[in-house]
């Protein structure tokens, strides 16, 4: 039986920017980073603790692959991510030149705002309703 998914691949186009961007302006943890030669790196970066999966940063081998950096959903929202502190990271990402695509919104699950990562890729940053919070 299945029991979690573990990692989602993303497209990027360089190793190095990519683990930047994600450990120190998304504030990922480095979970791995291991040469598999001929210039293939298994890189996986995920939220710190063990909640949820991580993200398999694969650089982009074929023209195909590059054509999909940045658009890995056509244009749809890709990723979205929890926060417990929602107007820290906010803040965190505004301050990092995070290009965001809305004001933050209040929805009836929370607080929530569009942005693209380095690549171009959207994510949702959501700050799940606290027990209690009510209203916008």
């Amino acid at each position: 039986m299945a029991d979690a998914i573990t990692l989602t691949s993303i497209v990027v186009s360089d190793y190095d920017q990519a683990i930047d961007f994600y450990t120190r302006v998304m504030r990922f943890e480095l979970r791995e980073d291991s040469d598999r030669g001929g210039g293939k790196r298994w890189v996986v970066v995920a939220p710190p603790g063990r909640r949820g999966g991580g993200l398999l940063l694969a650089k982009a081998a074929t023209p195909e692959q590059a054509a999909h950096v940045g658009n890995q959903t056509g244009g749809r929202v890709f990723m979205f991510l929890e926060t417990d502190d929602f107007d820290d990271l906010y803040q965190h990402l505004r301050r990092n030149d995070v290009q965001f695509m809305e004001e933050p919104r209040h929805e009836e699950y929370g607080k929530v705002v569009v942005f693209k990562d380095i690549f171009g890729n959207k994510w949702d940053l959501i700050g799940k309703r606290q027990q209690g919070e009510t209203g916008p």
